[in-house]
């Protein structure tokens, strides 16, 4: 019995590596998107990411999901009511943890991708420019590849927070690990054992984590002594 229950703790495991790698997706997205924003000349645009990195920054993670999960859901019933119409928005657990969670760790990401871009030396993008490269290649050819070296530490530390943080989506009902350590932990009143087994899974995210970006850190960093010999 109790390592049946252990084993379905674990099937919870690759929910939650699965819904991180899709917030990490959202969030890397939404990231690049608001450091360019951030570095444009527009001051429209750097308030509006200004806005959206402070105000993220200020609210609990949990009380997101469930503005999400229950709260949007409600408001649009609640619209439909007004306009004679009965309108029903259902979304998916899965879904509302993964864009919620790229949404949060999104306002992370811009200010770790914009420290990267900034921490390229500008004599490299003017001579890209003076070789004809396109604004494109230069963000292609130019800026990403070293904008990598420079944001690993940063996107390291957002990535192993994002995945403890895909334990909130508990509260919506997701089969998450937590969710199904304290499904177990009831059953049997094995509360400690379960937990502990719901731990061990997150550090074991980490640990695999953190060798794997170790290595790409070591590679890019390899690369760039190279270049400089």
């Amino acid at each position: 019995m109790f390592s049946e229950y252990v084993a379905m703790v674990l099937e919870g495991a690759w929910l939650t590596l699965g819904l991180a790698a899709c917030a990490l997706v959202c969030s890397v997205s939404i990231g690049l998107v608001a450091a360019a924003f951030k570095l444009s000349s527009s001051v429209t645009l750097h308030r509006i990411v200004d806005s959206y990195t402070q105000v993220v920054r200020g609210i609990p993670d949990l009380v997101l999901m469930l503005i999400v999960f229950y709260g949007i859901p409600d408001v649009f019933t609640s619209l439909g009511a007004l306009l004679g119409r009965s309108w029903q928005l259902n979304i998916p657990p899965f879904v509302a943890g993964a864009l919620t969670l790229g949404f949060i760790f999104g306002a992370y990401m811009a200010e770790t991708f914009r420290g990267a871009l900034l921490a390229i030396p500008l004599g490299q993008i003017e001579a890209a420019y003076a070789y004809g490269l396109s604004p494109t290649q230069v963000w292609t050819l130019v800026r990403l590849p070293q904008m990598v070296r420079y944001a690993l530490p940063g996107f390291t530390n957002n990535w192993l927070t994002l995945v403890k943080g895909t334990a909130v989506v508990s509260v919506i009902g997701l089969q998450d690990v937590i969710f199904r350590a304290k499904f177990a932990a009831q059953a049997t009143h094995e509360d400690f054992a379960f937990y502990i087994v719901s731990l061990l899974v997150y550090l074991a995210f980490s640990g695999a984590s953190l060798f794997g970006l170790r290595r790409v850190s070591n590679r890019y960093r390899y690369g760039a002594a190279s270049g400089a010999r």
